[in-house]
This record gives C-alpha cells, sequence and structure tokens, in this order.
C-alpha cells in the first residue's frame, strides 16, 4: 500500500488521500491467491477540476502505472476535484 500512496501523491499531489486495503473480504479470488490486493481510493486533485469521470480514472491507472499488473488486482476509485 506504500506504493501505492507513494504513486499517487506524486503524481498527483492530492489535497486528500485515503486507500482502504479490502484484501481480507476477497479472500479465496484468483488476484488475493496471487498475492495482488483489493483496494479503494479516495482521492481529492486539483488535477481533476473540470475533468471527466472517466478521464480522471485513468488519470490514477496511468500514474499506477505496472502496480496495477503486480500489485493491485482491483481498485475502487472516487476521485474529486476540491469541493466537491
Amino acid at each position: 500500500m506504500t506504493l501505492i500512496r507513494e504513486r499517487l501523491e506524486h503524481g498527483l499531489q492530492p489535497e486528500r488521500l485515503e486507500i482502504i486495503d479490502e484484501t481480507h473480504k476477497h479472500v479465496g479470488h484468483t488476484g488475493a491467491t496471487l498475492d495482488r490486493g483489493h483496494f479503494c481510493v479516495t482521492i481529492v486533485s486539483e488535477r481533476f477540476r473540470d475533468v471527466s469521470s472517466l478521464q480522471r480514472h485513468r488519470l490514477v491507472y496511468e500514474t499506477l502505472g505496472d502496480l496495477m499488473r503486480t500489485d493491485i488486482h482491483a481498485l475502487s476509485i472516487k476521485a474529486l476535484a476540491p469541493g466537491e
């Protein structure tokens, strides 16, 4: 989870970032058996201002890069601009 936090903080400079590891809720899923986690992310960043929901998610995925293949099996994203 530390790598996820580092990448998001560096890449999107969030005003608020919350990452919840929900891997324990998915015991038995393929990703869990491959040591890849299930995470929920709430992120508030100025980078999301005037950007569609789809583009916000793309920015998060791009920022996480290879972690989506190596460390993350599932990711729930709540991406907001300040004031939303």
